[in-house]
């Protein structure tokens, strides 16, 4: 007789492993069920994709952000050899881009030429140099924070943020982890959500990160927030919530980043420009808190009839703070 294996049921109380995988993403879109981006979006998916390319498509892509009237006036071959790269290699570019093919890439590439030319679309701002005078400061940091929020809205997933409302929207716990600049963002996220009623901690310290970790199980939620996407301090929290079976969510600048193995859904933020005197966590901060604003404002939408309610009794319970003499 044939014996067969069964295997040993888990202790009372442990969790089944979940082996580490990347989240389903949603399909890409064709040319025929989603237009190409607008030439304006063009610059910013460069910036926003560019980490993510083999080498040979970054210098493509370094080619037409760089100069794009020089590379509209070229045909595939001719930007092809200006990078020292193949044919196949600019089409695959341009499809990464989001255009059917260089023909619409190129089209694109006029267009945003042209913009530029007309001061619509500003080139690449000029890194803050150490004797600037202050109102040029002003100016040139504006104008990165502009570039950082325009960037991180043209590359985010509405897709993957509205997965990501509908997980925090139902959670029962919120867990969310960061380390330096990245827990600021994380602990405005928790104080957002505690404001509408929803149970959301942000540990500073990443020994309770983990200790909260291990108590999340299935309907739970994690929400990490890391730049680099490999930072030890928020991955073992994250990857310890995915293992308990808590929904995770990742809000990083690397999407090829260690972090998207242990995230069913994955925000994009822009590339971080790092000089002398702007190190990268001040524009990945900026960028960060625009997508903690947009699940926020999200959730709130989607649980409104409990939100609205408890949002007014924490202005009320403060208002007096806020005006002692009234």
């Amino acid at each position: 007789m044939k014996e067969t294996f069964t295997a040993p049921e888990p202790r009372s109380g442990a969790t089944p492993h979940r082996p580490g995988r990347r989240p389903a993403r949603a399909p890409a879109a064709t040319a025929a069920t989603a237009l190409p981006p607008a030439p304006a979006a063009l610059a910013a998916k460069v910036r926003m994709l560019g980490p993510t390319m083999t080498r040979s498509m970054q210098r493509v892509a370094e080619a037409v952000a760089g100069d794009p009237a020089g590379c509209a006036a070229l045909t595939v071959t001719g930007l092809a050899e200006r990078t020292g790269t193949s044919e196949a290699t600019v089409v695959r570019t341009a499809r990464t881009l989001g255009y059917p093919g260089y023909r619409d890439l190129r089209l694109a590439l006029a267009g945003l030429a042209a913009q530029q030319e007309s001061g619509a679309a500003p080139a690449v701002t000029a890194d803050i140099a150490v004797d600037d005078p202050l109102p040029d400061v002003i100016a040139k940091l504006a104008r990165e924070e502009q570039q950082c929020l325009a960037d991180t809205a043209a590359g985010l997933d509405a897709t993957q943020l509205d997965a990501a409302v509908t997980a925090l929207a139902g959670a029962r716990r919120i867990d969310v982890y960061g380390i330096g600049a990245s827990n600021l963002v994380a602990q405005d996220l928790a104080q957002k959500l505690l404001r509408i009623g929803l149970s959301a901690h942000a540990h500073a310290d990443p020994h309770l990160a983990m200790t909260g970790a291990v108590q999340l199980r299935a309907g739970d939620a994690a929400v990490a927030i890391s730049h680099s996407g490999r930072t030890v301090d928020v991955l073992e929290p994250l990857r310890t919530a995915f293992d308990r079976g808590a929904t995770t969510v990742a809000v990083t600048g690397r999407p090829d980043g260690e972090i998207t193995q242990y995230a069913d859904h994955v925000l994009t933020t822009s590339p971080a420009r790092e000089s002398e005197l702007r190190p990268a966590a001040m524009s990945s901060r900026t960028s960060q808190l625009l997508v903690v604003d947009c699940l926020f404002i999200g959730v709130a939408q989607r649980t409104h009839d409990t939100a609205a309610p408890a949002l007014a009794a924490s202005y009320e319970a403060l208002a007096h703070r806020h005006n002692p003499r009234g």
